[in-house]
């Protein structure tokens, strides 16, 4: 097959393709947010000094950190759908569907991960800062909203760009419950035209365009960050 023919085939599968990049940004884009109003709670729990109060959180964040995300979509898919009471539940309309499920695992796997982040940054904050907020008779609510949680932000956000990368290449899986996202489309387009080659190059170009404007898009934001951080410090 020539070049020419080869760019023909891809012309062909253009609208299919386009209609599973969108899938993938959708439940990626809605995960990670959707994740991080999770992960915040789960991140400030996980930074008590109080024992009782982390260990909810941190056997949440253990378990779907420790198994794969594919194992967790599989049991979301299949396994609670053995459940009774769960098809007998108003949600069952929105768990019997394979994009739900997918959202679903994909929100609570990232979760996880963001958690962990946010925890990390909350604990690099300079104790110095929050010392000076409270000396300024700020409640631990107030140090918390205005000075704590803004400067975790700004250290956490590499890492939090860097887990939505990971996120959209992990999303790869949600083909296996028949999601027509990049991969499943890539998947019904192979089995009409049996060129695997080309339209597995097709997929790693278009992951590959996505992370590039993703790490463009978290870089504009760290600027704009470090520019707003230091108009306040004047």
């Amino acid at each position: 097959m020539t070049w020419a023919e080869r760019w023909a085939t891809i012309e062909r599968f253009l609208p299919q393709l386009w209609d599973g990049t969108l899938v993938t940004l959708q439940l990626v884009g809605l995960a990670v947010l959707i994740g991080l109003f999770f992960a915040i709670p789960l991140g400030l729990a996980r930074a008590s000094r109080h024992w009782y109060i982390r260990a909810l959180p941190y056997s949440y964040i253990f378990f779907f950190r420790g198994t794969p995300l594919l194992l967790q979509l599989f049991l979301v898919y299949y396994g609670i759908s053995q459940f009774e009471v769960v098809r007998k539940s108003f949600l069952w309309p929105y768990l019997r569907e394979p994009y739900w499920c997918a959202l679903i695992t994909m929100t609570m796997h990232t979760s996880a991960y963001i958690a962990e982040i946010l925890r990390g940054a909350i604990q690099a904050v300079p104790p110095g800062e929050v010392e000076a907020a409270r000396a300024l008779g700020m409640s631990r609510r107030q140090a918390l909203q205005y000075i704590i949680l803004p400067r975790a932000i700004r250290i956490g956000l590499p890492a939090y760009g860097n887990e939505v990368i990971l996120m959209l290449k992990a999303s790869a899986v949600v083909y296996t419950i028949t999601m027509m996202d990049i991969m499943g489309v890539i998947r019904t387009i192979n089995s009409r035209t049996y060129q695997y080659e080309l339209f597995f190059f097709v997929a790693g170009v278009m992951y590959l365009i996505i992370t590039l404007l993703f790490t463009q898009l978290f870089r504009l934001v760290e600027r704009w960050l470090k520019v707003d951080a230091g108009r306040q410090q004047r």
